[in-house]
């Protein structure tokens, strides 16, 4: 929204700051501006001028005009194409060497085989109005005297900032905040003792107060429809409304004056009083702007006896409007609720000035306002005019008057952070104009002003943004906040968790996040019973209708969607499975999982052997054990549960390729939360070694089947106390081994606390093994 910085002025008495420092001061204290700009400053160098003689140039459309500039320019000649260009017409003169709006620059130029000097300009092309058909004409000035009109800055609001400020709408309402701002004097320009008293000239019924509160009214005669005062459409165009005719200007000029919208309706096309009420299912109306709407029955319309002549708050009907003929009006000043306004507007896809003014709740108290503003406008724009009978004013029965707020000043340091002297306090919220008594010392009881009370100022906290932004947030000083603080408890499960994931990340995995949502369609396909699952009431998606008791079926989701764009990549997941509880009443148990998964396009058992390393990581002491039961998505050769002290911690399978259409992929999925459990064990010190370690290969022959975890369990069961370590090498099938046999190596490392075993005791140590391999039933190639 676009305020004029020289209305601003005359409604503040003394405002010297200039446009730059006023748009920062109620940027600060106020209301977010985006800038400011010069309006029309090439008004200061147009002047009046009389157009002495008229010539029509040949085979031109243009004529050529000699006009009387004043003393500063003399006597001109300025080629024209005005219809309206004759001689005896005062209207605007442009000097040459002037700039317009656009970058436009008059240069004397030849035109026609004339030499033109200057412009006589059209109202749009100085920024008076937007009328372009002929050449201002001018009434009561002479040649060379300024047009009256002051160039102007325009000061540009956010809107946004403005939505819980109805006040700010209007010019008066800013000037307000300025005026409190700058501490100078606020002119009113409404004078309510123009209201007339005494019954009105025309009946007002409203049939639903709840969405419209109030409606005002006057009837005038003696009309005359015109054009307004220059000043008047100037003002207008300055602020982005277009000039129409005298009478709507005004209630345009009250608008962006004091926030308050109003409309004109021609009294002698009215058929009998106003009714405001619902607009009547089926019913239309053809609006001022030549469009025909439907009318819902929600919305509010405002009628005569006969049909629909505005619809409220949004916009007036064609067939009451203000003409040229016009000789009687009423003029309405009303009150409505801002949901229904918005709602019609919507409804419409009609937003309008009006309407987004009453959508942010005006105040009721504004009807009569605007209606002694506009008296004070139509007697000067229309000379003649005649008031008929009194106020028309139907309103809601008052409602009980709100308690005044009460505003401890103690309270009132505490939240702003700093101390704020009483006086200051009343002093800033007396120039706010809110009413301020303090009845016992230090605790202020405040009345807020209508303008404010509406969904505006309702409560103390209200009042500490109120005294914050006057006093300057930058007077506050940073201090953190004097409360004690401790380091709080660990958290031994984040921390578990965020170990987890730096390990993976740093061993190239990526994170994956999945919904915590399952269908039965999914469940079933990965052969679990739905019924196993906690079904969820009110699904946000078909899709999503359980809770998921494993992170298998998105992770198995996630290599779908990346196998179409990558031959090889590491994902994993930390999330939580949720199970029914076993007991009635209870919530799902959530046990935390970790599911990783290594895919390659073109591979072979690598990936399962890079997660079983993993997994050793995660967890040292992990052992790996075969599988009796695989599930429907597991391959049934290439699964394996994880155990740890005697419990089954996870599972290390790759998918069927039922599962996976292209490629390999490996999965570890292992429960944290069992994990963390079992690995709360004591862990005893454990000198270093002070004598050095002996190391020897050995090779088992083994059936092809065999697990290798059996025969290195088998080792360690040969090898004795002297055994420090054991290393899986590698395995080896094909010539020379028998058919379905496998050379598998370990490389043992032995050592004593004591001494330095001798090459005696290594010897001794690897023929135990050897033995004691055999009479196990495997052979060792030595």
């Amino acid at each position: 929204m676009n305020f004029s910085y020289n209305w601003l002025r005359e409604l503040v008495d003394g405002l010297d700051a200039s446009p730059a420092d006023l748009t920062a001061l109620i940027t600060i204290k106020t209301a977010e501006c985006e800038g400011f700009l010069a309006h029309a400053p090439w008004l200061n160098a147009v002047c009046a001028a009389r157009v002495e003689q008229v010539e029509p140039i040949p085979g031109s459309k243009n004529v050529k005009a000699v006009v009387d500039a004043g003393p500063l320019h003399g006597r001109k000649t300025v080629v024209c194409g005005a219809p309206n260009c004759r001689p005896g017409i005062v209207t605007a003169y442009v000097p040459s060497g002037t700039t317009l709006g656009g970058g436009k620059e008059i240069r004397r130029a030849t035109v026609a085989g004339v030499e033109s000097d200057g412009m006589l300009a059209a109202g749009d092309e100085i920024g008076l109005n937007r009328e372009h058909e002929g050449i201002l004409e001018l009434g009561g000035l002479e040649p060379g005297a300024p047009l009256g009109i002051v160039p102007d800055f325009l000061i540009e609001v956010d809107n946004k900032s403005l939505t819980h400020r109805p006040d700010l709408w209007g010019h008066h309402g800013m000037a307000r905040e300025v005026s409190a701002i700058t501490d100078k004097p606020l002119r009113d320009p409404v004078d309510l003792s123009l209201l007339p008293t005494g019954p009105g000239a025309i009946t007002v019924r409203i049939d639903d107060y709840d969405l419209c509160p109030r409606y005002s009214a006057l009837v005038f005669e003696n009309v005359t429809v015109g054009s307004s005062p220059l000043w008047l459409q100037a003002r207008l165009e300055a602020v982005g409304l277009n000039p129409i005719s005298n009478i709507v200007d005004v209630t345009n000029f009250v608008m962006a004056e004091i926030a308050q919208p109003m409309h004109a309706f021609d009294a002698d096309k009215l058929h009998g009083g106003i009714i405001v009420r619902r607009a009547d299912s089926g019913e239309r109306i053809v609006a001022l702007n030549q469009e025909e709407y439907d009318l819902h029955s929600s919305s509010l319309v405002i009628a005569d006896h006969e049909e629909a002549i505005a619809v409220a708050g949004v916009i007036g009907g064609k067939d009451s409007a203000i003409s040229a003929g016009t000789t009687r009006i009423v003029l309405e000043s009303a009150n409505f609720h801002p949901g229904s306004v918005r709602k019609t507007s919507a409804m419409l896809k009609l937003r309008t000035d009006a309407s987004m003014r009453f959508e942010k709740s005006q105040d009721p108290e504004n009807t009569l306002r605007g209606l002694a503003r506009a008296i004070a406008l139509l007697r000067e724009v229309s000379p003649g005019i005649r008031l008929v009978g009194g106020l028309v004013d139907v309103a809601r029965p008052a409602a009980q008057v709100p308690e005044p707020i009460v505003l401890s000043l103690d309270w009132l340091d505490r939240k702003i952070g700093r101390h704020v002297d009483s006086a200051e306090v009343r002093g800033i919220l007396r120039a706010l104009q809110f009413g301020v008594s303090e009845p016992t010392p230090g605790v202020l009881h405040v009345t807020v002003p209508s303008w404010r009370a509406t969904k505006d100022v309702s409560i103390k906290d209200d009042l500490v943004e109120e005294i914050g932004r006057m006093i300057g947030y930058a007077s506050i000083p940073p201090l953190a906040p004097l409360l004690p603080t401790s380091v709080p408890p660990a958290n031994s499960t984040r921390r578990c968790h965020r170990s987890v994931r730096r390990l993976l990340a740093a061993r190239g995995f990526h994170e994956v996040y999945n919904y915590s949502f399952l269908n039965e369609t999914v469940i079933q396909r990965f052969g679990l019973d739905p019924e196993e699952f906690v079904r969820v009431l009110n699904p946000i998606a078909s899709d999503q209708t359980h809770l998921r008791a494993s992170l298998i079926p998105g992770i198995q989701k996630n290599i779908e969607d990346n196998a179409r764009y990558f031959d090889d990549f590491r994902l994993f997941e930390v999330g939580v499975e949720i199970h029914k509880s076993e007991s009635a009443g209870e919530l799902p148990a959530e046990i935390f999982h970790l599911c990783a998964v290594v895919y390659r396009r073109e591979g072979d058992a690598g990936g399962l052997f890079d997660l079983k390393g993993l997994a050793e990581t995660l967890a040292p002491g992990i052992e790996t054990k075969p599988s009796a039961e695989p599930e429907v998505y597991e391959h049934p050769a290439r699964v394996a549960d994880l155990v740890l002290s005697d419990q089954v911690v996870g599972r290390l399978f790759e998918f069927h390729p039922g599962f996976v259409e292209r490629g390999r992929a490996a999965v570890l999925d292992l429960n944290l939360d069992l994990l963390m459990k079992l690995a709360r064990r004591e862990t005893r010190y454990s000198p270093l070694h002070r004598f050095p370690s002996s190391s020897f290969d050995l090779s088992v022959l083994a059936p092809f089947r065999a697990f290798s975890g059996d025969i290195e369990r088998q080792l360690r069961s040969h090898a004795g106390s002297n055994l420090e370590a054991i290393k899986w090498v590698r395995e080896y099938s094909g010539h020379p081994l028998p058919d379905g046999l496998k050379s598998v190596s370990y490389r043992l490392t032995v050592g004593a606390p004591d001494r330095t075993l001798s090459s005696d005791d290594i010897t001794g140590i690897r023929q135990r093994i050897i033995d004691g391999m055999r009479e196990s039933g495997f052979d060792l190639r030595v």
